[in-house]
This record gives structure tokens, C-alpha cells and sequence, in this order.
């Protein structure tokens, strides 16, 4: 984990009340799709954790939704404004276990960290499905980047105004897959814990008070005991989960 001051390269709004944000920074601290940084807004006492969605050696890329007073203050930031921000914090996702066919669930803003796990099983050869999951059109954002990358992507909405109707285990019923990762809420979760046919990771989406495992706020029952999703996770494999 590092901690510094990153610089807003670019904050643009993508969806409705959907942004992503570049940073220039030190992000030798990432070293696996799935981390997640921590932002410290000024006039506020807890950070703000944004999974990342894509990062190199100089940038860190997120994607986030305004929820709340925090991320209201950062839809704000403009081009050279900064930020305090421990990065490099969680265990993100194993690839080694991905197989020839993974695939990849994601459900609103729970699809960007899925963006840089994707890049890295395609430049590995793996033949990879994606999943996005909205309610309805105009909340549909990065289906473009995922084709981009050379994955295949189906897109479901509840309403049924685009792409495959209902969920997304309506769309997982006719995907060949060996291997699962996802990141989302919590009745999306449940959903694919009944349909999944594998074995495969995911990704918690939880408030938390510290970020890097001091305060115990954000745990999750699993079969070795409570475990810490800022710390321990967000990525948790399936088998070992306590529903």
C-alpha cells in the first residue's frame, strides 16, 4: 500500500451519474485487477473506496457512481485538482484459476474492476465471456470497452430495453464457461450462487470505515472463520463463502 497525491488527468461523466476518473501517480502499489484506492475528501472523515477500473506504471483509472456526499464532491474535481489516495489496498483476483473459458459477471458499478482482469486474461489467450447487467439502456456504460479487448459481451437489462432481458443468469444459462469472476451487489451474488456451474471468485462491494483492516467493520462469514473484505478481500473464492 502507498499513499500520495494524484492529480485528476481527466473526470468525465459516462452514464448517468456515472464517472471515470484518471490520475497520474505512483501505482506500483497495484499489482492485481480487483484492488481497490482509497480517496480522502476534504471536509469528510472516512475515504471513499472506488475499486480501480484500469491502471499502468504512471495512471490509475476508476469508474464510480454519485451515491453520496463524497463521490458528489469528486464528480466535481476537474482537470489538474488532486487527491489524497491510498492506493494498492485489498487482494484482488486469481487468474491463475481462470481456466480456457472464464467469465466474467458484472452488475452496474460492480463492472469495473472486472475491466483490467479482462485485459489480462485476453493478453493470456483465454477465450473470455462477459456478463454486464443494468436495468434498463441508459444506464449501460464500458460495453464498447469490453468488445475493445477482444472479449464476448452480452448485456442484459431488467426492463428489457436492450440487449438480453432480465439478469444476468438469464444471459449465463447459454454461456460455455469453466471458470467464474464477478463483482456486484449482494441479490446479484445470491442469484449466481443458485445458477453457477464452476467454481469462481467474488468481488464484494461494502462500506467500510478504515480500508486496510484496522476496525473490523466490514467482515464476511466464511467457512475459515470472519474475514476482513477490505483486507482479506474484496475477492473471496466460492467455495469458501457463508451465505
Amino acid at each position: 500500500m502507498t499513499q500520495g497525491i494524484y492529480k485528476v488527468i481527466s473526470n468525465i461523466n459516462i452514464a448517468p451519474s456515472v464517472f471515470k476518473m484518471e490520475l497520474s501517480g505512483d501505482t506500483s502499489a497495484l499489482t492485481a485487477s480487483g484492488q481497490f484506492i482509497n480517496f480522502k475528501i476534504d471536509g469528510l472523515f472516512l475515504r471513499r473506496p472506488i475499486s480501480v477500473y484500469d491502471y499502468n506504471d504512471k495512471t490509475v483509472t476508476v469508474i464510480y457512481k454519485v451515491v453520496g456526499e463524497g463521490t458528489e464532491i469528486m464528480s466535481k474535481a476537474q482537470t489538474g485538482d488532486s487527491f489524497d489516495i491510498l492506493v494498492g489496498l485489498g487482494n484482488g483476483f486469481d487468474i491463475v484459476k481462470s481456466g480456457n473459458k472464464p467469465l466474467l459477471i458484472g452488475g452496474g458499478v460492480g463492472i469495473p474492476p472486472l475491466y483490467n482482469l479482462c485485459k489480462k486474461l485476453i493478453a493470456e489467450g483465454k477465450d473470455v465471456s462477459v456478463i454486464l447487467g443494468f436495468n434498463t439502456e441508459t444506464e449501460i456504460f464500458c460495453e464498447e470497452d469490453f468488445k475493445k479487448l477482444g472479449a464476448k459481451v452480452f448485456v442484459t437489462t431488467v426492463d428489457g430495453s436492450y440487449g438480453i432481458k432480465g439478469f444476468v443468469t438469464n444471459a449465463m444459462e447459454n454461456i460455455d464457461y469453466d471458470y467464474f469472476y464477478t463483482c456486484g451487489p449482494m441479490p446479484m451474488f445470491k442469484a449466481i450462487e443458485n445458477t453457477a456451474k464452476t467454481s469462481g471468485q467474488y468481488s464484494f462491494e461494502e462500506r467500510m470505515g478504515c480500508g486496510f483492516g484496522a476496525c473490523m467493520g466490514c467482515s464476511c462469514k466464511t467457512k475459515y472463520g470472519n474475514k476482513r473484505i477490505c483486507k482479506d478481500g474484496p475477492v473471496l473464492e466460492r467455495e469458501e463463502i457463508i451465505w
